[in-house]
């Protein structure tokens, strides 16, 4: 199995390079990784052998731990010819020196992806690593998500601009990758967040600069119903991040009034499409009718995680 030609001109500008966060992306690199997503998915859904990574090995370090990012990248690489192998926090020594740890692993296997708590951990890996880096998610960012995210957006709205998304929830890492990749692909972005869970000043800043390059908006307000009016697309993620440590009750009050449910989305367009990166707290952050509604697409993102992941580990390994 050989690469197509959209495989070799992404093997050929990132062959060896690090995944660690969307803004290292422009418009036109991210475009031809989701097409290049799509390609590899039509493949697997055709059953066309595509083991494009035989004999290539991914390590893949989960300090936190999920269901969808383990079994996506170990699938993706086993379709892809290749092998990844699993270690937990009790199968590493991240109290070692990181450095040590790269250089250790990069003469054993092709790639690391890693799943961790703060984004220097990832940094520092990939400073010292003479392999890919992937990131699998960190406190301040989770790229791969949001490269399922556009490709869902786009299978289901054929196309990014003139397009609203709301976003309403927690400002975490989730919504901060999110806001990037609408602004680079010229989705319009509003962030509807209770007061002192804002995304970060210097992410917002960063996101609007991009903005302007692809003529979108990127907003942030705390009233969910000014960034749901007609909106194309409404995404939510839990309020409790794993990892954090503090008082449910109070967590609950901060966020009362920001449920997606179906009072909130009747302000949206009729053909909205509810997103959500999972896992969800059905009663929390989403009702039970909306995440399991018509106008649901979750089960398709989490799909999609599968495919970006793979044109990712192709392109880098």
């Amino acid at each position: 199995m050989s690469y197509s030609q959209l495989g070799l001109k992404l093997k050929e500008k990132f062959e060896g390079k690090n995944f660690l966060q969307i803004s290292d992306y422009t418009q036109e690199d991210l475009t031809n990784l989701l097409n290049y997503a799509s390609e590899l998915k039509q493949m697997q859904e055709d059953n066309v052998p595509h083991e494009l990574l035989k004999g290539k090995t991914l390590a893949m370090i989960f300090e936190k731990s999920s269901t969808r990012t383990r079994v996506s990248f170990e699938t993706g690489m086993f379709q892809l010819g290749g092998h990844g192998m699993f270690l937990s926090k009790e199968d590493i020594h991240l109290d070692e020196a990181i450095s040590d740890t790269a250089k250790v692993l990069s003469r054993y296997v092709d790639g690391i992806m890693i799943r961790t708590f703060g984004h220097e951990i990832v940094e520092e890996l990939a400073e010292n690593a003479s392999i890919p880096i992937i990131n699998g998610l960190t406190d301040d960012s989770h790229p791969c998500q949001v490269l399922a995210d556009l490709l869902t957006i786009y299978e289901h709205k054929g196309k990014f601009d003139n397009l609203k998304l709301a976003y309403v929830g927690d400002g975490n890492n989730v919504s901060q990758s999110l806001i990037m990749g609408c602004a680079i692909m010229g989705i319009d972005c509003h962030v509807a967040v209770p007061k002192n869970n804002e995304i970060k000043s210097t992410v917002i800043e960063k996101a609007q600069l991009r903005a302007k390059e692809s003529g979108a908006k990127v907003i942030e307000t705390n009233d969910p119903l000014e960034a749901v009016k007609d909106a194309d697309i409404i995404y939510t993620d839990v309020w409790t991040s794993m990892g954090w440590q503090g008082d449910k009750e109070s967590r609950l009050k901060e966020f009362e009034g920001y449920q997606v449910n179906e009072a909130l989305v009747k302000h949206a367009k009729d053909d909205y499409i509810f997103m959500h990166c999972l896992p969800a707290i059905r009663g929390e952050e989403v009702a039970e009718e909306v995440i399991d509604g018509e106008n649901s697409v979750v089960f398709d993102q989490a799909e999609n995680r599968l495919h970006v992941q793979k044109a990712v580990l192709a392109t880098l390994m």
